[in-house]
């Protein structure tokens, strides 16, 4: 499926190719001229760009068990129960009413592509039609978040191309989505998917997770990039090293949460470090309103500060299909049922930021791939001050630098006026290396970048610093990007 083609992709209403005016030029590899994604049946909208706009990915996984971590092998509940059409017409209707024209991705399980119940094949063909009707994507997602931890990168690779085939036949026409849902995804999986799938775009990391679920892969920065082909973690710096597969993230956090590992027990109530926009953490953890007003914090940090600083913003979120119906999974929690959490939220982005552009991840990803080629001129820059909400203290502030050399955050507080202390400073510029593959019964699941000093503070090295107190070379790669970071008058370092 190797090959660069120029493709205009048509979006069109009613089922008639009558509209033109959404474009995109890339190299798929993909020389059979297949569906490549979504483009048809969207509303039909000026051309689109990535700077300037705020964007918002959303999507759902749909599987049998909680975590089916190979093809025959799962952890947690048999969730078969609360994965029926009724589920997904709630959930798609709801998103539809909240979110006019919105699109959305659909990622179904090895197990749910494959069981033949009844429901399950109701269930498929309805979202096929919410494909045709509202222009969603529809793909594949291996090993339900923790393919690298359970299984061989020989095995993952095989899982994608039957995976992906079996999305392609169910949904027709030449179907061939634009992305995967992964959770994490090793480089080796990444490479595959742009090289042999000619698939560009995964959603193949999840920020800052340490200690939570079944898997750890800290280290990454959490706006796209062309990851390293050492490590998933990793930004490539030389064409060489590079991976044609854009990185995405998997759900946009709290930066002030996101410093603990696992979870910060607060007056009883666990505050997740992986508190964010997710529902999990928010809505059905701590119930409607505080639940809202944390993700909607989170947004703001993303669509106010960092799209000044950025000149674009992202948001992302993956809402699992079992939370319309989660009473029985997630008992005596405050929310339970998240799905008046979404309606709020939703309505709240739209009135706040009503330019903000809810895309499939697959367009999203190749709006990114077609503005950068590498990832040369990547520059992120994050300020989020606490929320207030379970963990994340209102009187902090924490600032993130990310390039393809390092990622680097401060802290302080902002309300004494405290000096900013190094919290995080993690080296890409170093030779970074992925565990082996895990062997049977015997997962692996710390998949972490972790090197000169790290957000969690889980190691003894990890204790926040002066910037100053970095030696003489790390405060010169630094100052080579931010100078006013490290001036050259600075305290000599140790």
């Amino acid at each position: 499926m190797k090959g660069k083609n120029k493709i205009l992709i048509v979006f069109t209403a009613a089922g008639l190719l009558a509209a033109t005016l959404f474009t995109l030029s890339f190299n798929t590899g993909n020389p059979e001229g297949r569906n490549h994604g979504n483009n048809r049946h969207v509303k039909a909208e000026k051309e689109l760009q990535l700077l300037g706009n705020r964007f918002f990915t959303f999507a759902t996984i749909i599987r049998v068990n909680q975590i089916e971590t190979s093809r025959n092998e799962s952890h947690g509940v048999d969730e078969s129960g609360v994965h029926t059409p009724k589920e997904a017409r709630i959930f798609r209707e709801a998103v539809e009413k909240a979110w006019p024209g919105a699109r959305m991705t659909w990622a179904f399980s090895w197990l749910a592509l494959k069981d033949q119940r009844q429901n399950y094949k109701d269930l498929r063909e309805l979202v096929v039609s919410y494909h045709k009707k509202y222009g969603d994507e529809i793909t594949f997602i291996p090993g339900a978040y923790f393919s690298p931890m359970y299984n061989s990168r020989e095995q993952t690779n095989r899982d994608l191309h039957e995976g992906l085939q079996m999305v392609s036949e169910m949904v027709g026409d030449g179907y061939r989505p634009l992305s995967v849902i992964a959770g994490f995804m090793a480089a080796e999986n990444l490479r595959y998917l742009a090289e042999e799938e000619g698939i560009h775009v995964c959603q193949g990391n999840i920020w800052s997770q340490y200690a939570v679920d079944n898997g750890d892969g800290e280290g990454s920065i959490s706006y796209p990039y062309y990851p390293s082909r050492e490590h998933f973690c990793k930004p490539a710096r030389v064409k060489k090293d590079m991976i044609d597969c854009v990185n995405l993230d998997g759900w946009t956090v709290d930066f002030l949460n996101a410093r603990y590992p696992g979870a910060r027990i607060i007056d009883g109530i666990r505050c997740g470090s992986r508190q964010g926009v997710g529902p999990i953490e928010t809505v059905i953890r701590l119930g409607t309103e505080p639940g809202v007003q944390e993700m909607l914090a989170t947004t703001s940090a993303h669509f106010d500060t960092g799209f000044k600083l950025n000149g674009f913003a992202w948001v992302t979120c993956i809402w699992e299909l079992s939370l319309v119906e989660a009473r029985q999974i997630f008992a005596g929690y405050k929310g339970r049922n998240g799905m008046e959490g979404l309606d709020i939220w939703f309505n709240e982005m739209r009135r706040r930021w009503p330019e903000t552009k809810c895309i499939t991840h697959g367009e999203f990803g190749m709006l990114w791939r077609e503005k950068f080629k590498n990832n040369d001129s990547l520059n992120y820059r994050f300020v989020q001050r606490g929320s207030g909400v379970c963990g994340s203290e209102p009187e902090l502030e924490i600032r993130w630098f990310m390039n393809k050399d390092f990622r680097l955050a401060l802290l302080r507080d902002w309300k004494a006026n405290t000096p900013e202390k190094l919290i995080d400073f993690t080296r890409y510029d170093i030779k970074a290396q992925e565990p082996a593959d895990p062997q049977p019964d015997k997962p692996i699941r710390n998949w972490s970048l972790m090197n000169r000093l790290n957000q969690k503070g889980i190691r003894p090295q990890d204790k926040p610093i002066d910037i100053g107190q970095l030696n003489s070379d790390e405060q010169t790669i630094i100052r080579k990007r931010y100078p006013e970071l490290v001036p050259v008058d600075s305290k000599k370092s140790r």
